[in-house]
């Protein structure tokens, strides 16, 4: 797997308090939008987010942002391709 799956094609808003948390990159964790190591045997890993004070965030949620974990837009512009299932 090269290519992230697509876990929702909208930002993931949610308000944060500080602390460290794993934003996950490969679109395959059932903890959305944060890790549960369903990355393990692949290229991919998670990426740190460190949170200073409560803010309000729009994580990625297509996994294919160039500001991962946060949102810029770029789920505008994917195409979600169906297998026919």
């Amino acid at each position: 797997m090269n290519t992230p799956e697509i876990a929702q094609k909208s930002p993931y808003i949610l308000e944060l308090q500080p602390g460290k948390y794993w934003w996950c990159a490969c679109g395959k964790s059932s903890k959305q939008p944060f890790c549960d190591g369903s990355h393990k045997g692949s290229a991919f890993r998670p990426v740190v987010l460190e949170i200073e004070e409560p803010a309000k965030v729009a994580l990625c949620g297509c996994k294919h942002s160039a500001h991962a974990p946060k949102c810029d837009g770029t789920h505008r512009n994917l195409k979600v391709v169906h297998d026919g299932n």
